[in-house]
């Protein structure tokens, strides 16, 4: 089954049931207040990767430097093509600011895209979450959490729980006032209880 509404109405039926788990996650919810996740839907999968590629273990502000670098090579042309990429000397995207690992991802994930190893964004909506994940966590570089972006932010998953995001796991901690946060396998079987509302638990715990 895909689950994918991340309508007003859904956001709404999510926090009203992650609101009822306990008192702890009701007076979180309270404090924050509605739901404001914005999706990216009009995204092709393979602009959704290599943007994740750039935000991987850097702050936001950082990594929207490097992508906004990397548009302004192509202005007027919006997000660069996957032979754009593929194009530019090596030494131009570092000086955007990718790593070379970095680097050697996107080129791998532009590749893949012409391809066809990496989905279209119509082929990708008709896939399971597992199947986009299994298939594109065997790209060079991309991991379970770059994927799982993808699934949330430009195919509106509803049901996404990415246990590896540290932001999510600390969240947790905060929220129950523990002394450690939970493993990533702790976390996937705390947030089992959650489903199928797990991207909206997910945007609190990032608040928390």
């Amino acid at each position: 089954m895909i689950l994918a509404d991340l309508s007003p109405g859904a956001y709404r039926e999510a926090t009203d049931y992650l609101a009822a788990l306990d008192p702890d996650w009701a007076r979180h919810i309270a404090a924050i207040g509605p739901c404001l996740h914005c999706a990216t839907p009009g995204r092709e999968p393979y602009e959704t990767l290599v943007r994740a590629i750039a935000y991987q273990q850097l702050h936001a502000r950082a990594a929207e430097a490097i992508l906004a670098r990397l548009l302004a090579l192509f202005p007027g042309d919006g997000f660069p093509a996957p032979q754009q990429l593929l194009a530019l000397a090596p030494e131009t995207m570092r000086a955007c600011g990718f790593s070379a690992s970095k680097l050697a991802t996107v080129q791998g994930i532009a590749q893949a895209a012409l391809d066809g190893a990496v989905p279209g964004r119509e082929e990708a909506l008709r896939m399971t979450d597992d199947a986009l994940i299994e298939r594109l966590v065997a790209l060079r570089g991309v991991g379970r959490w770059t994927v799982e972006m993808l699934l949330i932010y430009s195919l509106e998953r509803s049901d996404i729980l990415p246990v590896d995001d540290f932001g999510v796991r600390e969240g947790y901690r905060r929220l129950k006032g523990l002394e450690k946060a939970p493993t990533p396998a702790q976390m996937r079987s705390l947030g089992g209880g959650w489903s199928p509302h797990r991207t909206v638990a997910a945007w609190y715990l990032w608040r928390a």
